[in-house]
């Protein structure tokens, strides 16, 4: 069935709570295992149908933030939801303190259990309406963005569509599209103050009603982190700054002198190939052609695969006034069905949507029978990043579809801004715990602490002149600063796996992929380092652990760079 033609339900939150207590009170008041697994199944039904419908909502919603039916859908799941979550963490909570949990552990999965663990520790009926406050935050911030327009050289344009001059071979055309970006995000860069205080405020208290010290310890809880915590984080972020910083700088340095440029500003950080960066052959169709013969190519999971999105329309990619700025995968479970967002704007950006998001989108077809499909899904998001991390490289072997001639020219481009995208995301971290581990600082004290990190992450780029980012407001449109706090280090995590695949498919393609895909249909019942272990590749969090890969990774780009 065509994604725009599959039923929506509104479900009353009456009937919710009586689904979810029935469930709850067949699971405390079972003397069996077989009655406990009877509650679990019953409870997996009903999330199926509640989450398939909550996924439809927000795909209309995001599609058309202006939809007035979708609007009032979303502010009801605004205020519903964290109820939801707080009914499913009682149910798991009986769950972990059943006398038969020895047992349940033994049918079901200990890991499982071990997700069950880290959900008790992220939820307490304390903080609902704390909850409620925090998702009509994000929505106020959602929409807020989504509705900027800037006015260019006599055209207005969505902030996505303007972003595509960003990465403009003219230098001059970066700078000023840059400048009109910078002038309008001004004008409401103090409503973008006002809202992240709130936003600060409110995890702040919500962490403080749950025992916590601050925001940190039940952020990480949030993500669903079972298998590394913040001390493991703390060593992968010494890694990039000893390992990654060093060889980024010098990367980007020497092709500044490539393109002729001295001072290396912040609107030069997008372009890379001298002449232009290369830019897909074609638009939509074109693309979406080389995408349906490259995953044919690729194995038959990937072609069977392909044939359901593009069967059931299940992609938006067209930039448009009122569309959510951002781009993401989501799946509606009742129908296994994946649907991806974007914002085409003429970039390789929109390649990257076909391999990275369609990434996401493969992996749920792949585990969508998966015994915890819906338990567990996937596993943490660092596992999920990986899938679709790793996705963009395994298609270097077709990017010739995409990109003719410029195949090289991409690869050497995406690579290297992958590279650099690594000390940009943990600078994001390094951003988040500051904030959470000193919750009054002023908004001026927010940005001096984001200048401080560009100096340490990314030394080589100037900010001055530029309006908006000089003063160090860069993370104020990283939605996920504002959104979902501490999911941006998971991008890095996974980079760092996703360029060990890549070096192992420059030596074993076969090999690589196989083990790739073995990895993606474990879902997330195998632990992240175990996967990456199993999967021959470096885990993130070792001492020294960058340092080979880094030097792996540059002299790759150096030798790809020879032929272009």
């Amino acid at each position: 069935m065509k994604v725009k033609n599959m039923p929506y339900e509104h479900l009353d939150i009456e009937d919710i709570r009586k689904e979810l207590r029935e469930a709850i009170e067949l699971a405390r008041n079972a003397k069996t295992v077989e009655e406990v697994l009877e509650s679990h199944e019953r409870t997996n039904k009903f999330t199926v149908r509640f989450m398939s419908n909550y996924s439809l909502c927000h795909i209309r919603y995001t599609c058309n933030t202006a939809d007035e039916f979708y609007v009032k859908e979303n502010e009801y799941y605004d205020e519903i939801v964290p109820e939801v979550q707080a009914l499913s963490t009682e149910y798991s909570n009986v769950l972990l303190q059943s006398p038969l949990r020895a047992q349940l552990e033994e049918a079901l999965s200990p890991v499982y259990f071990k997700y069950l663990e880290v959900q008790s520790k992220s939820m307490s009926q304390e903080i609902i309406a704390d909850m409620v406050e925090e998702n009509k935050l994000v929505t106020e911030y959602s929409k807020l963005m989504a509705g900027l327009e800037f006015e260019f050289r006599g055209k207005t344009y969505s902030r996505a569509a303007l972003s595509g001059f960003f990465k403009d071979d003219d230098r001059a055309t970066r700078k000023e599209a840059y400048e009109v970006f910078g002038n309008k995000m001004n004008e409401v860069a103090v409503s973008l103050d006002d809202i992240y205080d709130r936003m600060v405020k409110v995890r702040d208290r919500m962490a403080k009603k749950m025992g916590y010290k601050n925001y940190v310890e039940l952020g990480y809880y949030r993500m669903n982190r079972v298998s590394y915590g913040q001390k493991e984080i703390e060593a992968f972020r010494k890694n990039v700054l000893e390992s990654w910083v060093p060889v980024n700088v010098r990367l980007r340095e020497e092709n500044a002198r490539r393109l002729g440029i001295d001072t290396y500003m912040f609107y030069d950080d997008g372009v890379i190939v001298p002449g232009g960066n290369p830019r897909p052959i074609g638009g939509k169709e074109e693309i979406f052609k080389a995408a349906t013969e490259m995953y044919h190519e690729m194995s038959d999971e990937s072609a069977a695969f392909i044939d359901l999105m593009m069967d059931n329309d299940a992609f938006d990619v067209e930039a448009r006034k009122n569309k959510w700025g951002g781009g993401y995968c989501t799946n509606i479970p009742a129908y296994k069905q994946p649907f991806i967002l974007a914002n085409f704007n003429g970039t390789s950006d929109d390649v990257d949507v076909m391999t990275h998001e369609a990434g996401h989108a493969f992996n749920a077809y792949l585990i969508a029978d998966n015994r915890f499909a819906m338990e567990i899904g996937c596993g943490g998001m660092e596992t999920a990043e990986t899938h679709s991390m790793s996705m963009e490289y395994f298609a270097w072997k077709y990017i010739d579809k995409f990109f003719g001639e410029n195949a090289d020219k991409y690869r050497y481009m995406h690579a290297l801004d992958n590279l650099s995208f690594i000390p940009y995301g943990t600078m994001v971290d390094a951003f988040q715990h500051i904030v959470y581990e000193n919750p009054d600082m002023t908004p001026a004290q927010r940005n001096e602490a984001w200048l401080e990190l560009e100096s340490k992450f990314r030394p080589h780029i100037h900010l001055e002149g530029i309006p908006f980012l000089e003063e160090g407001r860069r993370w104020q449109y990283q939605m996920h600063i504002y959104e979902t706090p501490f999911y941006y280090i998971d991008y890095c995590l996974a980079q760092t796996a996703a360029f060990g695949f890549l070096l192992a498919s420059q030596e074993d393609y076969a090999g690589a992929y196989a083990r790739y895909i073995r990895l993606m249909k474990q879902g997330g019942e195998t632990l992240f380092p175990d996967l990456l272990d199993e999967a021959e590749i470096a885990v993130p969090f070792k001492e020294g652990a960058l340092e080979e890969l880094a030097g792996k990774v540059e002299a790759l780009l150096l030798t790809i760079k020879e032929k272009i």
